[in-house]
């Protein structure tokens, strides 16, 4: 048996340098792209709450009014439970001697939905009165006639 000489035996141990700087590269890049579109997907899911609650409470005060010919309780909208939510609050307003009312769900700072404001009056007109930058242009003096649900301003 004929022996190797040791420098034709290559022992090949481990990654080069540059090997592990191109994956922490390619990693890079790809959590650069996830992280934001995993960070607008988790914001859309949470808007169903704020949606979901407003239809809830306005049903509540139809069926009111259905029993008592007013949305109004001691100056306050009647017959609505407020819906255990943590992303949204949500207050109603009665107006015109309790005839008409406006709901609105804002979104809560420490889930990261402060900027969006939702609102639902007694014939059913949805609006958008607050959004973030990134979502698209609302405000209570221009709203957006529809709940936005989309990131750039989509209904």
């Amino acid at each position: 048996m004929q022996a190797k000489s040791y420098s034709a035996i290559r022992h090949v141990r481990g990654f080069t340098l540059i090997e592990v700087m191109i994956t922490v590269v390619i990693i890079s890049i790809l959590a650069a792209v996830a992280l934001p579109a995993y960070t607008d997907y988790v914001t859309r899911g949470k808007i169903p709450e704020a949606t979901n609650g407003l239809a809830s409470m306005r049903i509540q005060l139809e069926q009111y009014y259905q029993d008592n010919r007013t949305y109004e309780d001691d100056g306050k909208c009647g017959g609505i439970k407020d819906p255990a939510e943590k992303d949204f609050t949500f207050a109603c307003v009665p107006a015109n001697s309790g005839q008409t009312y406006t709901i609105t769900a804002t979104g809560a700072a420490a889930s990261g939905m402060s900027d969006f404001v939702y609102t639902i009056n007694e014939n059913g007109d949805r609006q958008t009165t607050g959004l973030p930058e990134k979502w698209g242009t609302a405000s209570t003096s221009s709203p957006v006639n529809c709940w936005v649900t989309k990131k750039g301003g989509g209904c």
